[in-house]
């Protein structure tokens, strides 16, 4: 019987995100709530990985994996490559695809699993220790789940994953004092405009940043809301919860409508500020569309916040004089710049996060070894089996049963002995040193029991 030669962990995880690729890149990677279940069944096809998740944010797309070896993740990498270079031909982006693969990294086992640890209790978010991070990768999970590409040690990761996350938020003040992209935008309008309650705001699309960016902003009591979305419906139900939170009622001031996206190139020059944030593979608001309101505005500046992925409003508009266009980027550098770092509670997450990696490792690793104690458990059974055949013959032939069982014990030691011998006469110095380490390991002096 053959026994384990070794075991390699089998985690992987390899994407981009916010520190190794811009907006620009990022996008060509994005993948929709629709689209992930399709593409979870085609990369574990492209990739043969036992398990695959795929995570997509604004800020990220990841994937992590559970194969053989290493090699499943190399066909991972190529086939996000490809990913990219369908969209690119799609003509959504006029990038190279040279442009993508150098910002992927790829981590292996440990490294995987702390860098998910990490995701998930915000330490490498652009914004540290933001909530919503941690949802995304539940819902990650659970898409995989529900697709069937997660069920095993994959699987138990991110359930560690979820309980890291919990853990620094309750043992550290890690998100104490988060920033949210909404919160930073409001105070970005506010610094433009000054007070917002003569601001006429446009929201593009009704999801879940959307809604965040509404509850801040309708706080702030502007002038009116006007949420824009492709169903009538969902734009009403958005605008109608938003209703409460502003200053209806008063002279000269509009209560919460709904509109579709149709709508939006003739009304644009109706707002000062307008935040968007769709699934959309093509932008919403070109540059053309942008200098028309300018026109009817008079030049009265506008403010874009544009926190969709792939982009929602042209990069071009940039361009534009009176135009103030912030993106996820622009945003969380200014973020990055102005807010206070909190040093400890980044070390003790941190530290969190390595002693739960080493304890899921060790668990992981412990399952390797059950193969080997089944084959061990098999092959002492199997001495045993046959000294207990002999030892019966020899009781039945009516030999001293004292002999006999001396016969038993001394047959049982030769055939346990004889191959762990046999390999200390054949090594050399070195592996005759190992397997003396070894040995002393796995039957340990009656001192050390």
């Amino acid at each position: 019987m053959a026994f384990n030669k070794g075991f390699t962990l089998p985690l992987y995880a390899l994407g981009l995100n916010h520190k190794t690729a811009a907006l620009s890149v990022r996008e060509t990677v994005a993948f929709s709530v629709e689209a992930q279940p399709a593409a979870l069944r085609a990369l574990q096809m492209a990739s043969l990985a036992t398990e695959v998740s795929l995570l997509s944010t604004c800020n990220r797309t990841e994937v992590y994996l559970a194969g053989a070896d290493e090699s499943v993740m190399h066909k991972a990498a190529a086939w996000l490559v490809e990913y990219a270079q369908s969209y690119i031909h799609s003509g959504a982006n006029a990038r190279s695809v040279a442009d993508v693969a150098p910002h992927i990294y790829q981590l292996q086992h440990e490294a995987a699993a702390n860098h998910l640890f990490s995701v998930a209790a915000g330490l490498d978010s652009m914004i540290l220790g933001e909530p919503q991070i941690l949802g995304q990768v539940k819902f990650c999970a659970k898409v995989a789940a529900e697709t069937g590409t997660l069920n095993g040690p994959l699987d138990r990761l991110f359930q560690q994953a979820f309980s890291v996350a919990k853990e620094v938020r309750t043992d550290t003040e890690l998100g104490a004092a988060s920033v949210s992209m909404a919160a930073a935008a409001m105070k970005l309008a506010q610094q433009l405009f000054g007070e917002l309650n003569q601001v006429r705001i446009l929201l593009i699309g009704a999801g879940e940043m959307v809604e965040l960016c509404a509850t801040h902003f309708a706080a702030q009591r502007p002038k009116s809301i006007v949420v824009a979305n492709r169903t009538h419906a969902r734009a009403a139900e958005l605008a109608a919860r938003l209703g409460v939170g502003l200053n209806v009622g008063t002279a000269d001031v509009k209560t919460t409508e709904a509109i579709t996206l149709k709508e939006v190139p003739e009304r644009l020059h109706e707002f000062d500020l307008v935040i968007s944030s769709t699934a959309s593979s093509l932008p919403i608001i070109g540059k053309g569309m942008v200098e028309n309101a300018l026109k009817l505005r008079r030049r009265k500046p506008m403010m874009l916040v544009d926190l969709a992925v792939p982009r929602d409003i042209e990069a071009q508009v940039q361009n534009l004089a009176d135009v103030f266009l912030y993106t996820l980027d622009s945003l969380g550098n200014i973020i990055a710049r102005n807010m206070v770092k909190r040093e400890g509670a980044v070390e003790a997450a941190k530290k969190i996060v390595d002693t739960r990696t080493a304890e899921f490792m060790h668990w992981l690793q412990s399952r390797s070894s059950v193969s080997t104690i089944v084959q061990l458990r098999g092959k002492a059974e199997e001495y045993r089996q046959l000294e207990l055949v002999k030892a019966r013959k020899l009781l039945l032939r009516g030999d001293d049963p004292a002999v006999v069982l001396e016969a038993l014990s001394t047959g049982l030691m030769n055939k346990f002995l004889h191959h762990p011998l046999a390999a200390l006469n054949s090594a050399d110095a070195h592996e005759r040193e190992a397997l003396a380490a070894t040995i002393a390991k796995l039957f340990p002096s009656s001192d050390e029991e």
